[in-house]
C-alpha cells in the first residue's frame, strides 16, 4: 500500500497539472470568442462567464483522458529515467502488478468522465440552449427606440416604428428601408424557428416598394404577411442543440445524429481504459534517452485518435458510415495496437533467449 500511494501521489499530481493547464488554454480560447460575440451584439455580456461554467464538464471530458495519458508518460517515464522502476523490478515488482495500480486510477477516471459525458454534459448543454433560446428572441429590434429612425449595427438596413410593446417583440407602423427596398407595414412580430432556428421578422398588412436605381421604374407589392430572415442559427448553436439532448432520449433512436452522438459519448468513456494501456508501454525509457523520449510519438497517436472520432462521428451523421461498424472499430483498433504495445517485447524477449 505504501508503494501504492506513491504512485497514486505521482500520477495524481501529474494528472492535476496537466489538467490545469489544458483547462486554462481551452477556456481562454473559448472566453476570446464569447466575448467577441458579446462585442458583435450576437449574446449578452451577462451570460458570457456563466455559459463558461455550463460548459465545463464538456471541457473536463475531453481534457482528462488527455491528461491521464500524458501524465502517465511524464510520471512513469521520470520513474524509468531515474532508475527507480529499476529498483522496483529488483525488488519483485512485477509489470502486471505495475499496470494494476494504474488501472485503479483509470477506472476512477473513467467513472469520473461517464458522469461527465452522459449526464453532467447534456444538462450543460440544455442549460446554454435555454440561455441562448431567450438571446435568440433579442434582435437588434431590441434597441429600438419609437419615433426615431435607427440603423442596425451593420449599417444596411434603417428602421422606423410608431410604437413598440413593453416586451420590444412587436413594432406598430413600421417603416423599413433595406438596400433599394423599402417596406410598410401596420404591425411587426418577431418569430424563431424551431427547426432551424433562423430568425425572422413578420410584417403583417403592409406594401413593398422596390427601385431600381439610375431608373425611374418602381415596383409594388401589396401583402398580409411578410417574412424578412433577420440571421441564421449560428453553427455552435446547431452544435449545443445535439449536445443537449438526453442519454436516455438517446438510447434506441434511429436517428443517425442520435447514434453518433450516442456513439460518441461512449467513446469518451471507452478512451480511459484504453490511452492507459497504450500510455503504459510507451512510458518505458532508457534512463539515457530522459523522460520526454517518446512523448511527442505518443501524442501523436492520441491525436490521430481523437481526430478518427471526430471525423467518424461525422460520417454517422452523414450517413456515410454503418452506424453498425461506427465508433467502434476504432476502439478496437486501438486495443489491438494496446495490447501490441503491450506484449510484443516481452514476445521478443522469450525468442531471443530460445535462440540464445
Amino acid at each position: 500500500m505504501i508503494l501504492f500511494r506513491y504512485l497514486a501521489r505521482e500520477l495524481a499530481g501529474s494528472l492535476v497539472a496537466v489538467t490545469t493547464v489544458l483547462l486554462m488554454i481551452l477556456m481562454s480560447g473559448r472566453l476570446i470568442q464569447q466575448l467577441a460575440a458579446a462585442a458583435a451584439g450576437e449574446v449578452s455580456l451577462d451570460i458570457v462567464f456563466f455559459t463558461l461554467l455550463l460548459r465545463l464538464p464538456s471541457f473536463l471530458e475531453m481534457i482528462l483522458p488527455l491528461a491521464l495519458f500524458i501524465s502517465i508518460l511524464l510520471t512513469y517515464g521520470r520513474l524509468y529515467a531515474e532508475s527507480e522502476m529499476t529498483v522496483l523490478t529488483a525488488t519483485g515488482f512485477s509489470d502486471k502488478k505495475l499496470l494494476g495500480y494504474t488501472m485503479i486510477p483509470a477506472l476512477f477516471l473513467t467513472l469520473l468522465v461517464a458522469s461527465f459525458t452522459l449526464v453532467l454534459s447534456p444538462w450543460g448543454a440544455q442549460k446554454m440552449e435555454n440561455l441562448y433560446e431567450k438571446q435568440s428572441k433579442l434582435t437588434e429590434f431590441e434597441l429600438l427606440a419609437p419615433g426615431r429612425f435607427q440603423s442596425t449595427a451593420t449599417g444596411s438596413r434603417v428602421t422606423y416604428t410608431e410604437a413598440l410593446s413593453n416586451d420590444k417583440t412587436q413594432m406598430h407602423q413600421v417603416f423599413i428601408a433595406d438596400g433599394n427596398t423599402l417596406l410598410l407595414a401596420e404591425r411587426g412580430t418577431q418569430y424563431v424557428s424551431d427547426e432551424t432556428g433562423s430568425r425572422f421578422l413578420e410584417l403583417h398588412k403592409g406594401r413593398r416598394y422596390d427601385l431600381t436605381p439610375g431608373s425611374a421604374q418602381l415596383q409594388v407589392l401589396d401583402f398580409d404577411l411578410y417574412g424578412v430572415k433577420i440571421a441564421d442559427e449560428p453553427e455552435e448553436r446547431r452544435k449545443l442543440r445535439k449536445e443537449a439532448v438526453p442519454t436516455l432520449e438517446l438510447i434506441g433512436s434511429a436517428e443517425p445524429k442520435h447514434q453518433a452522438q450516442l456513439q460518441w459519448r461512449i467513446s469518451l468513456i471507452l478512451m480511459v481504459p484504453i490511452v492507459t494501456l497504450i500510455a503504459f508501454p510507451l512510458s518505458k525509457v532508457n534512463p539515457r534517452q530522459g523522460r520526454f523520449a517518446r512523448l511527442f510519438p505518443a501524442i501523436v497517436l492520441f491525436m490521430v485518435y481523437i481526430s478518427l472520432l471526430i471525423a467518424m462521428t461525422g460520417m454517422i451523421e452523414k450517413r456515410t458510415l454503418n452506424p453498425a461498424i461506427g465508433l467502434w472499430s476504432l476502439h478496437i483498433v486501438y486495443l489491438l495496437i494496446a495490447a501490441g504495445l503491450l506484449l510484443l517485447p516481452e514476445w521478443i524477449r522469450r525468442r531471443k533467449i530460445k535462440g540464445l
